[in-house]
């Protein structure tokens, strides 16, 4: 029999005492991979909303998402779909218009998800336009006042809209407490100088009553010193009557307008009709409620610059000597 020797014996200790020892060192090193975690979801309402989310969030670790169809424009008369539910329950925050832009959820924001918080940009924000809301006319002759939700066509309303949506992912998100502010403050003084060029504009325009086709552009026209005479549709998609047709008629005729402004959103059949009675211009603006989704942070600026060049060619802007 063959006996291993001296030193045939200490290599295989000194082995045997090596190999636990590199198994305790291999260890950490598999752990120290961690799966990353998926980013808190700030879902939007609309497409407005979803823009000016994505601004005042921007360079935080948040996945800002949209609920809505991006090419839907107001909701009107949206229904949720099973789809729409499956992102409010992964949702830790809304973003809402607020105003009444959200009906359609009705009850289903406290039953999708009980965690999720619900942003308002509206809430806070005072100086609002009203208008009656003939949906609600039960044969007593009058609608319901309500407050205008389209905030987001005026560029000095989009700054206070930016600031109550930085103060909600505050509390969403109390880290980023100062990225969320400083956005916030950065895209206000864009929208003030936008909104300084659109008031300077209005100073202007020779013309300054117009109709539009719904009222979408009520902030707007507010801001430049326009009067709107007239709409074409008290809400979106409801096409006048017979005699409200009439009454538009004899409005472009006795106020003199000279333009009607209708969305890129919805059909320019009424405004068409009545150009055709009337031999008043039509235009397209857009107010911004719908868009691409791969629309990039500037899209809202790039929107409104258009739609300025718009209003100087239809309604005439007088030169200065």
């Amino acid at each position: 029999m063959i006996f291993p020797s001296f030193y045939m014996i200490k290599r295989l200790v000194a082995v045997f005492l090596v190999l636990p020892a590199m198994t305790v060192v291999a260890a950490p090193k598999s752990s120290e991979y961690k799966k990353p975690q998926p980013q808190p979801l700030i879902l939007a309402s609309t497409f407005p909303m979803y823009q000016i989310t994505r601004i005042v969030a921007q360079n935080r670790p948040v996945s800002v998402g949209l609920m809505l169809p991006a090419e839907l424009g107001c909701p009107h008369d949206y229904a949720l779909t099973p789809q729409d539910m499956m992102k409010l329950s992964k949702a830790k925050a809304l973003v809402i218009n607020g105003l009444g832009m959200e009906s359609f959820m009705g009850p289903v924001l406290k039953n999708a998800n009980p965690g999720m918080m619900v942003i308002d940009s509206s809430k806070g924000i005072t100086n609002l336009l009203t208008y009656d809301d003939d949906d609600h006319d039960h044969g007593g002759g009058h609608g319901h006042v309500k407050a205008n939700p389209h905030l987001f066509v005026s560029p000095r309303m989009v700054s206070s809209l930016a600031n109550t949506i930085a103060a909600g992912l505050t509390r969403v998100d109390p880290a980023g407490a100062a990225v969320y502010k400083e956005n916030a403050r950065a895209y206000g003084i864009r929208m003030a100088a936008l909104d300084q060029r659109y008031r300077e504009l209005g100073k202007k325009l020779v013309h300054k009553q117009i109709m539009t086709q719904h009222g979408i552009f009520d902030y707007l026209a507010r801001d430049m010193g326009l009067v709107i005479a007239g709409t074409l549709e008290a809400h979106a998609g409801k096409e006048p009557s017979a005699s409200e047709m009439l009454q538009l008629i004899n409005t472009i005729r006795t106020k003199k307008i000279r333009a009607i402004f209708t969305e890129p959103q919805y059909s320019p059949k009424i405004a068409m009709a009545l150009s055709r009675e009337t031999g008043v211009r039509v235009a397209n603006l857009d107010p911004g409620a719908t868009g691409p989704m791969t629309a990039d942070l500037g899209y809202y600026e790039t929107l409104m610059d258009k739609n300025m060049k718009i209003l100087e060619t239809h309604l005439g802007a007088m030169t200065r000597d």
